[in-house]
């Protein structure tokens, strides 16, 4: 027989905890379409680290500031598929997200699964500390470049 872990929530713990963490991810996605950088900094860690859709590793500084500066907007997030599984005070949320907005000014649309940690500090506040998207199904096709008016010259 396994011996109890103190660190192990009781079920009816653990229950209460993965619902927490459900209503977060609803203020997650709030903040996110809102642009609340206020909101978004309240639930990041200090030392979350997170990987963007394009692939970009980004902090909790690098985040907030591409909220200020509206360098990515989302206009939609729909979450399809959410999972919460609990390990200790760890939660670790899953989910396929159909996102629209724009990231640098160009319009982005696409299916991403997504990967997001929270961590239980001891005075029972939830923190996210870990995020990563990645595209389902084929890229998006490539930018076409964008053509001079025919009355004006290429730059030399």
């Amino acid at each position: 027989m396994l011996p109890a872990r103190a660190d192990t929530p009781h079920p009816k713990r653990k229950d209460e905890y993965k619902h927490q963490v459900e209503i977060l991810e609803d203020v997650w996605r709030t903040a996110q379409l809102n642009g609340d950088v206020d909101a978004m900094d309240k639930l990041l860690s200090d030392d979350y680290v997170g990987i963007t859709m394009a692939g970009q590793v980004v902090t909790k500084t690098q985040q907030l500031d591409r909220m200020r500066n509206r360098s990515m907007v989302l206009t939609k997030i729909e979450l399809t598929d959410v999972k919460v599984k609990m390990i200790g005070t760890t939660a670790i949320v899953t989910s396929l997200a159909d996102v629209d907005g724009t990231n640098d000014g160009e319009p982005m649309h696409g299916t991403f699964r997504y990967t997001r940690v929270y961590s239980r500090l001891p005075s029972g506040v939830w923190k996210i500390t870990n995020f990563e998207a990645t595209r389902v199904g084929p890229p998006p096709p490539p930018r076409e470049r964008r053509r001079q008016p025919a009355d004006q010259k290429p730059p030399a």
